[in-house]
């Protein structure tokens, strides 16, 4: 690799610039929309319980396994399967993580381009005097439908992201995420101590905290498993990406380990703000469902002391989550149009910015603003598919590609660099090549109960 190629690629400054941006890069919406949405809509603290041992049991197996083929080829997802098996079909893996990645950023930014506009309306005081969820309903309506509103938004979220990676590793990705992810544990931590003071907040605690195991049923574990895959951003190359600007001398294990432990925390916390301020405000039930943060919270904020500023906070933690992992679905395709065909970083952001910026405006206008599209649910039908689908089937690839082509013995010497006492190398070489296949082909097979 010259010195150009190098230069366009970069590294990390440090560890805790890769740790920041890769938990950055997990958590997101993910953890702050979707974790509560589905953990309400499935059985509440059972679905915790069964999502953290997701997380560590098949979550960090595949993590690490995407960080070791990343580090080891110093490429994007089709240039480091393809160094690794030439000219072979498994660089399919790689094409799908990266039309998968735009996919979701494409319809991923028009949900934070509404946490934008809801930035906004609270800063302007449109919630103030809400006196029913009809109301809050009807303002959620209004904005999504808006056809102008939502495209303007849905382009400043790209326009903010295609920024950032155009500058680069460490003068875009790692610059930005040293500012922006400190933002979001200081405000996510701010908002749960105040969710937990509420007066009522105690029966939303026990909901999320408190298991009940006659609630355990296959849904809640296919949910709980699907989740944990979008959550931490696997199965679509990300990780391969990111692990390929790792040094040599960086410990992969720990690595991994911080970040599966970073988002997890996220979710923990994020739900410890939704279900006590939830529960706080009678007659609304925690199973909203996607609806939960647009049109519920903004009541609930009209209702409580500080409501303005706890909305304000809250919708600005949502933005800063969504920008974080916008910034990582962007950097995939990126360093594949850098690594393999030779377009210059900012070339290859502005113009990828610009497809996918095309490419979100069905979903923008799916909810309200073209009757057809709102019709199909277009933006519902692309989260499902790229979303759950794609994303679990790349992790199975990955899990298949690493156990039986490359090699578990190979992996191992690479993930050995920086770590030469894996204590965890049997559980891992177990879960890599046996169970999380297994847990991955249980999740496609039903996929149907997994969409609901």
């Amino acid at each position: 690799m010259n010195a150009k190629e190098l230069s366009e690629r970069g590294k990390w400054g440090s560890k805790i610039a890769f740790i920041l941006a890769a938990s950055g890069s997990a958590i997101g919406l993910g953890n702050i929309w979707r974790f509560p949405m589905v953990v309400g809509q499935n059985g509440g603290a059972v679905f915790v319980l069964v999502y953290v041992l997701a997380v560590a049991l098949i979550g960090f197996t595949v993590m690490l396994a995407e960080l070791a083929i990343g580090r080891h080829t110093q490429k994007n997802p089709v240039g480091a399967i393809n160094r690794i098996k030439p000219r072979s079909p498994w660089k399919f893996i790689g094409y799908l993580g990266i039309l998968t990645g735009i996919c979701i950023l494409s319809f991923y930014s028009v949900v934070a381009g509404w946490a934008a506009g809801y930035l906004i309306k609270t800063v302007s005081g449109a919630f103030r005097g809400a006196v029913s969820s009809q109301v809050t309903e009807k303002i959620f309506t209004d904005f999504s439908s808006n056809p102008f509103q939502v495209l303007l938004f849905l382009m400043v979220v790209i326009g903010i992201t295609t920024y950032i990676i155009s500058k680069g590793v460490k003068g875009g990705i790692e610059r930005w995420t040293k500012v922006l992810m400190p933002i979001l544990f200081i405000l996510i931590i701010f908002l749960a101590i105040r969710a937990l003071a509420l007066p009522g907040s105690g029966k939303g605690i026990s909901f999320y905290l408190k298991p009940d195991f006659s609630k355990l049923n296959g849904t809640v574990i296919l949910f709980a498993l699907g989740q944990a895959f979008f959550s931490l951003s696997l199965g679509m190359g990300t990780m391969i990406t990111y692990g390929s600007y790792i040094t040599k001398s960086d410990n992969l294990v720990s690595s991994a380990g911080w970040v599966c432990l970073s988002d997890t925390l996220i979710a923990i916390l994020a739900g410890l703000i939704i279900f006590p301020t939830l529960f706080a405000i009678p007659g609304i039930a925690p199973t909203a469902g996607s609806g939960l943060i647009f049109k519920v919270f903004p009541l609930i904020f009209s209702r409580i002391p500080g409501g303005d500023i706890f909305g304000t906070l809250f919708f600005t933690l949502l933005l800063v989550a969504a920008i974080t992992s916008t910034i990582s679905l962007l950097e995939v395709p990126v360093a594949y149009f850098v690594d393999e065909r030779n377009w210059s970083r900012k070339k290859a952001a502005f113009l990828i910015g610009a497809f996918s910026f095309l490419l979100g405006i069905p979903s923008a206008l799916s909810s309200g603003g073209v009757k057809l599209l709102t019709k199909i649910d277009f933006m519902g039908k692309m989260n499902f598919f790229f979303g759950n689908v794609s994303l679990a089937f790349g992790a199975l690839l990955i899990c298949l590609f690493l156990g039986y082509v490359w090699g578990v013995k190979k992996a191992l010497g690479e993930i050995a660099s920086g770590n030469t006492r894996f204590r965890l190398r049997p559980l891992w070489t177990f879960s890599v090549k046996y169970l999380s296949p297994i847990a991955i082909i249980i999740i496609l097979f039903f996929i149907r109960t997994i969409a609901g």
